[in-house]
C-alpha cells in the first residue's frame, strides 16, 4: 500500500485570506469614522458667500453638521448662531450628532459645547476650533 501524496487545494492560501480579512476590517473602521446619524447635510458648494443654511434649519440648543464644508453650525440660545470645525480634536474623526447642548464625536464619544466648542467630555482635550459665519436675514453663510 502506498500513501497518497498531498495535493495542493484549489482554494486561496492562508496569506490571501488574512490579507483580505485585514482589508475588510480596515474598510469597516474607516467607514465608521466618517459615518453620521442623519443630522448631516451634504448639499452646497461651501464657498464663502453661499448660503449654508437657513436660521430655521438650526434647532435651538442643537445644531446641524455640514460634512462637505467640514463645519457644524449651532444655535446655543435663541437667535445666537455659532460655527465650529466638524473635525474632532481627539483623533480627527468627523463629529456625528448635535443635540441637548452638545456636539458628539461617534468615534470615542467626546462631547463639545454648542456654545463655545469647549470639551464637555473626553477623551478630547482641546476645543473645536471656531469657524466664521455671517447671519443676514434668515441666511447663514460661511464668512
Amino acid at each position: 500500500m502506498t500513501s497518497a501524496t498531498p495535493r495542493p487545494s484549489a482554494g486561496p492560501d492562508r496569506r490571501t485570506v488574512i490579507a483580505a480579512a485585514g482589508a475588510a476590517g480596515l474598510t469597516v473602521a474607516l467607514t465608521a469614522c466618517g459615518s453620521g446619524d442623519g443630522d448631516s447635510d451634504t448639499a452646497g458648494s461651501g464657498s464663502a458667500g453661499d448660503a449654508l443654511a437657513r436660521t430655521a434649519d438650526i434647532p435651538e440648543g442643537g445644531g446641524k453638521i455640514f460634512k462637505d464644508q467640514g463645519v457644524v453650525v449651532t444655535q446655543p440660545s435663541a437667535g445666537t448662531y455659532k460655527a465650529f470645525s466638524a473635525k474632532c480634536t481627539h483623533q480627527g474623526c468627523a463629529v456625528g450628532s448635535v443635540a441637548d447642548g452638545v456636539i458628539v464625536c461617534p468615534c470615542h464619544n467626546s462631547h463639545f459645547s454648542v456654545a463655545d466648542g469647549s470639551v464637555k467630555q473626553g477623551p478630547a482635550t482641546a476645543p473645536l476650533p471656531e469657524q466664521k459665519i455671517s447671519v443676514s436675514g434668515d441666511e447663514i453663510k460661511l464668512a
